[in-house]
């Protein structure tokens, strides 16, 4: 992926008018048919409860910002089993692709279970660094294209006229601003590629 000035690719998905950086930029399509007139309003009521702002003294770092939002209590748990707490509360920066609680639903029955037992650790920790990517990459800031991730492996943006994707997850709402970094929420959890 590259990084750019050029906010081409992103924002004809930010809503318009909001000028306020603190504050989510919700992705908006422009549905063609009535489905996907109504799939953009049963995704626009089950991320309305996305609305983060902090003022720079407030600021806090991704695992606080994350902890603080009920939507990402798998994600929090996930993390807390994985021992990165300490690493996401770093420096960074870091940008991170962040699975709802639906999204992890969505998973398999029992994957979720499995991936926090002890034994299964190395391998959540491949997941859920496969959803971190170094530096601090705002959404105009993103060109469509591969992304290494913290994992090492690459996972691909793609921008169509339905919205913004990484790997097969939609980018559902952006630019959530922490003291060290930025986190961008996804609707599915993304899986590295399997070791060949």
């Amino acid at each position: 992926m590259k990084f750019s000035d050029d906010r081409r690719f992103f924002q004809s998905f930010l809503r318009p008018g909001n000028n306020n950086p603190d504050q989510v930029n919700h992705i908006e399509t422009k549905p063609t048919n009535i489905m996907n007139k109504s799939i953009l309003f049963a995704t626009s009521l089950a991320f309305a409860g996305f609305t983060f702002s902090a003022s720079a003294e407030e600021a806090k770092d991704i695992v606080d910002i994350a902890a603080g939002n009920e939507d990402f209590s798998t994600l929090v748990a996930a993390v807390q089993a994985a021992d990165l707490v300490e690493t996401l509360k770093g420096e960074g920066p870091f940008t991170v692709f962040a699975p709802t609680n639906a999204a992890f639903e969505a998973l398999p029955e029992g994957t979720v279970e499995a991936l926090l037992e002890e034994e299964n650790k190395e391998q959540l920790v491949a997941v859920l660094t496969y959803h971190v990517v170094a530096g601090k990459v705002m959404a105009a800031d993103v060109e469509a294209g591969d992304v290494e991730t913290v994992q090492g492996s690459s996972a691909t943006i793609t921008v169509t006229d339905d919205g913004v994707k990484i790997g097969d997850a939609n980018i559902v709402a952006t630019d959530i601003e922490a003291s060290n970094g930025v986190i961008h929420v996804i609707d599915a959890v993304i899986l590295p590629p399997a070791d060949e």
